[in-house]
Formats: C-alpha cells, structure tokens, sequence
C-alpha cells in the first residue's frame, strides 16, 4: 500500500521530528504509552476503529533512519481482548515542494494481521490505514512547527512609598466663626479708638446699690408670684368673698347713718 499527505512544513523540520522517537511517540493518534520509564517511547496501548469494529492492541513499535529524508517503522501487537495481532513494515520518504512551502510525506508498506481485523472487509482495512496514515502526518506537522518564544515579562512597576502629610503640613479649613472673629476683632478695634471717662462711685453707695439689686433679684426669683399672662387665675371663692364684701360695706354705712339720724330726731322730740 502507497498513501501520500501534503503537510505545510519544510522537510528539514519533518526529519528532526522523525529522528527524535519522543516525538514520534507524540504524532501517532490514539496512542496511550506505558507508564515504565525504561519502555521505549513507541510502546504502548493503541485503539484502531476498523469498518464497525474498534480494536484496542498492545505493541511496540521502532523508527530507523534510512539516508536522506528516508525512515522505516516496524511495529506488531496483539490485542488486548482476543488472540488476534498484527504487524507492518512501514517506510516514509520526505519529498520537499519546489517553492519550499511544504513536504510531501510518501508512505509505502505491507502489513498482516489476524483475529478480529480478519472480519472486516479488506476496503474497510485499508480506508482504516489510510485514516490513521494521515492523522499521524498531520501529528508531525504540528510537532515540526516552530514553537513561539516565550515573551519576555514586563519589568514591574516600582511604586515608590508617598508619606503621609504631617498635621502640621495639612491646610486647615477656614472656620465658621471667622466672621464672628473678625467682628469681634473689629469690635475690639473700635473700643480701643472710643476714650471711656471714668465714673467716680462712691464706695458705700455702690455696695448698698449692689446689695439691693442682689436682694430684690433673689427675692423675685424666689417668693414673687408671676405676673401678667402668667399669674395663676384667682379662685372661684375669693372672688365671690370679695364681691360680698364690696356691697356688705356701703349697704352697713347707711344703715349706720340712719340709725344716727333716727336717734338725733327722737332726742329734738324729747
């Protein structure tokens, strides 16, 4: 069987990718390498889907140089459920595009098999072989890509610690009571221009004038009762005592003063 693939990378790179088997071990689809460290790097478990069937085998594999921009892969491997196996004798040529654009990746081979890949037809097996053929082109094709560079990282930015003002290099707000201030500044200003002529008082007048206005200021406070709109309204009582009074008075007058004239008439009788 003979399969070609076109991949878009220059054969140089294709050869580095299949002298390095790590590589190789990368670019075939479906592989699932051993665990073990001293394996070899084509060994391992690969799935393979043929006609309905899907077939998991477990082999080895090895990749050889050949001459230039020629290898050759021998594999085998039985499968994992059954008694079946296969083997293949694979060899790829690199034949480079004129413009160097690509490559052109020759495949040429036999393989045999038996057990479960004998049940299908035989154009089932080879469109299997065909898929798996490209796939494994396309897989050296990205591993043949240069590989972009890390970007260098950005230097960070050195934030220099700012130090808080200090109390005494805060501005202070103007005040509320500036305008107060500066009245009162004004005010004192203006008493400074205004001459004051002294009082004379005479020491014993002052004391009894401060004396009275002391006692009479406690006495208010203390014992006077409120006047005007707050003076407590007089009881029902006194007041109707009182009017008692204001007619009880003129009314006992006259009787007093007919009583005296009654008397002087009976004496002048007499």
């Amino acid at each position: 069987m003979e399969h070609e693939v076109f991949v878009p990378v220059p054969a140089d790179r294709l050869q580095q990718v299949l002298s390095d088997p790590e590589q190789v071990a990368g670019a075939v689809p479906g592989l699932q390498r051993d665990a073990d460290e001293s394996a070899s790097p084509l060994s391992g478990r690969l799935k393979v889907r043929v006609g309905g069937h899907t077939i998991t085998y477990r082999g080895a594999a090895r990749v050889a140089r050949r001459g230039e921009g020629s290898f050759a892969i021998e594999g085998e491997g039985v499968e994992v459920r059954g008694g079946g196996s296969v083997k293949l004798s694979l060899t790829v040529r690199l034949e480079s595009a004129g413009d160097g654009a690509g490559t052109t990746v020759v495949f040429a081979g036999t393989g045999a098999g038996e057990g479960r890949v004998t049940e299908s037809s035989p154009q089932a097996v080879e469109g299997a072989a065909r898929r798996l053929l490209e796939r494994f082109a396309e897989g050296l094709g990205r591993a043949a890509e240069p590989k972009p560079e890390p970007a260098a990282p950005e230097p960070e930015a050195v934030v220099e610690p700012v130090d808080p003002p200090s109390v005494f290099e805060t501005e202070v707000p103007p005040s509320s009571f500036d305008d107060t201030a500066d009245t009162a500044d004004t005010a004192d200003t203006a008493d400074t221009d205004v001459e004051i002529e002294d009082v004379v008082v005479p020491p014993a007048e002052a004391a009894h004038a401060r004396r009275t206005m002391i006692g009479r200021s406690a006495e208010e406070v203390d014992h006077a009762p409120p006047r005007g709109r707050y003076a407590p309204a007089p009881a029902a009582e006194s007041m109707s005592t009182r009017a008692t009074l204001r007619w009880a008075a003129p009314a006992a007058a006259v009787v007093l003063a007919s009583a005296i004239v009654a008397g002087r008439a009976l004496r002048r009788r007499r």
